[in-house]
């Protein structure tokens, strides 16, 4: 294989294969986190392209040691339903108030949790912009340019995992990887740690935890987006996980949004039926039956609101031919080194 990169000026250079991602940093495992915290604080103050390319590389190779290292099977934090309101639908709770334990508890009760304004708005409605660039730029690359690499520039995963980066199904999906986009991943990671979830996920997986570079994906979603009932599980296997799904535009009316089954599911629901197309769907029918007596709910997101689910959370995008706009969002995986999916390529948050 070739590895060819881009300029930012459109030039292209062709170098020998990148190594093994084991073969980029020589130094313990503390002095590889040190690295990506000193590099992130540089970054901060002033963006630089390179380095914001060996960040996504020193964050696979963390996230890969912490998968040979197998991780321990903790306990999840125990459940505090009392502080969890009660509502029509999905309660809602203030970004204040989040806490591990509270988020446990919706999840076991209401099969996820809704934060109203856990991203700061503006900062959602710039981040849905800069996601609006890195289509442009997709494009460009695929009508045959050349595309600014800062935001975009398809990331190299170590040989060892399998599982297909998928990035023709990501497109029609309406979506852009988020390692596809050195500028893109520095933000957003930047935007979960001024949210809190540097000390909101590894309290609630119990370890700390990695996303996969092919299940963190930077949407923008048109009315004519397909839609179908899943539930993640049926493809990851048995994981430790938790979804950040971080709207970045108001949807749920005006835009595609989610369509929501508000109860905790023990397990998987049957597979198939009418209207399914793909392996891991389900059919109307058996969401409806999985809700029992709960009505299926269809929320409206404003920009910086954020829903909290798992694997078992039955959904699938809300979308309409006539809704008038594309709907701005991230879909962000979460997994423990105990129980990562499968084949999937890990970079250490």
């Amino acid at each position: 294989m070739i590895f060819r990169r881009r300029g930012r000026n459109g030039g292209s250079a062709i170098a020998e294969p990148p190594p093994r991602i084991e073969e980029e940093f020589s130094g313990t495992d503390g002095e590889l986190f040190a690295e990506i915290e000193a590099l992130t604080d540089e970054n901060r103050s002033t963006r630089d392209l390179d380095r914001e390319r060996r960040l996504l590389r020193l964050r696979h190779l963390a996230g890969v040691r912490l998968l040979d290292q197998g991780g321990s099977a903790i306990d999840y934090p125990s459940p505090d339903f009392a502080r969890l309101p009660t509502a029509e639908g999905l309660p809602e709770i203030d970004p204040a108030d989040l806490t591990p334990e509270l988020l446990r508890a919706g999840i076991l009760r209401d099969g996820s949790l809704l934060v109203r304004g856990l991203i700061d708005r503006e900062d959602a409605l710039g981040f849905a912009a800069e996601i609006d660039r890195a289509f442009a730029e997709r494009d460009r690359r695929d009508a045959g340019e050349t595309p600014v690499a800062d935001y975009y520039e398809e990331f190299l995963i170590d040989p060892r995992f399998s599982a297909p980066m998928s990035r023709d199904w990501i497109k029609v999906g309406g979506g852009v990887l988020a390692v596809d986009s050195p500028r893109l991943a520095f933000q957003m990671l930047e935007m979960f740690a001024k949210a809190g979830f540097d000390q909101l996920i590894p309290g609630y997986l119990g370890e700390r935890s990695s996303i996969s570079a092919q299940k963190t994906t930077l949407r923008k979603a048109d009315p004519e987006v397909s839609r179908g009932w899943h539930q993640d599980g049926a493809f990851m296997g048995a994981v430790r996980s938790l979804n950040v799904w971080v709207s970045l535009s108001r949807c749920g009316d005006e835009a595609p949004g989610l369509d929501i089954v508000p109860r905790r599911l023990e397990d998987l629901v049957e597979l198939g039926g009418e209207g399914t197309i793909l392996s891991y769907q389900v059919s109307q029918q058996t969401a409806e039956k999985a809700a029992a007596e709960t009505p299926i709910i269809r929320p409206i997101f404003e920009p910086g609101d954020v829903l909290f689910f798992d694997e078992l959370c039955l959904h699938q995008t809300a979308a309409e031919p006539s809704m008038p706009n594309p709907r701005f969002a991230i879909e962000s995986w979460f997994f423990g080194p105990s129980a990562f999916p499968g084949d999937y390529a890990p970079l250490a948050y």
